[in-house]
């Protein structure tokens, strides 16, 4: 009778291990959207400006958002989040990874702040400088608008917000990051 207790339990974890280990690498993009092709990680490196934000529980209330990212290593990026909270008067950031989510020369990354957890973060359209990006998440809950200045061109923006809206985002629902 023991014995079968044992494995009832194994079998109860290793299921429960499956499941964690295929949630913590569910990297997906929204139906339709395309990640940008050719990408150079290289030329994406550095700082980029929150534009607007499709605002979720970890950005709420941020100003002066900036992302800059960096080569830990041939293939893991470092990313550095960082926002004002002006309610605390406070600077928070946040430290995580990213890494591919597909071939390296597709705008597809995952993109950690918790151990192993990863999310996607797909870049869907950027200029040929790589000044200004769209970045889609996992679903039409997550939305950036990022630049190298702390501003974009209305052009830039408003083609942007139409991609955006192509795929179903509510794009009224976008925090305009104060920068």
């Amino acid at each position: 009778m023991k014995n079968k207790h044992f494995i009832i339990l194994g079998l109860a974890g290793a299921a429960a291990a499956a499941i964690a280990l295929s949630l913590s690498s569910c990297v997906s993009i929204p139906k339709g959207a395309r990640a940008v092709t050719p990408f150079n990680k290289n030329k994406y490196l550095g700082t980029w400006y929150e534009i607007a934000r499709m605002d979720f529980k970890f950005e709420k209330g941020l100003e002066q958002v900036t992302a800059t990212y960096s080569l830990i290593d041939d293939e893991t990026i470092r990313v550095d989040n960082k926002g004002y909270k002006t309610k605390d008067g406070k600077w928070k950031q946040s430290i995580g990874k990213a890494k591919p989510a597909g071939e390296p020369t597709e705008g597809r990354l995952k993109v950690s702040f918790f151990g192993p957890i990863y999310a996607g973060y797909n870049i869907i359209a950027i200029d040929p400088d790589y000044q200004y990006a769209l970045i889609a998440g996992n679903n039409l809950k997550y939305l950036w608008l990022l630049s190298r200045e702390k501003t974009m061109p209305e052009a830039v923006k408003q083609n942007y917000l139409e991609k955006a809206r192509a795929l179903g985002y509510d794009t009224d629902k976008l925090v305009w990051t104060k920068q």
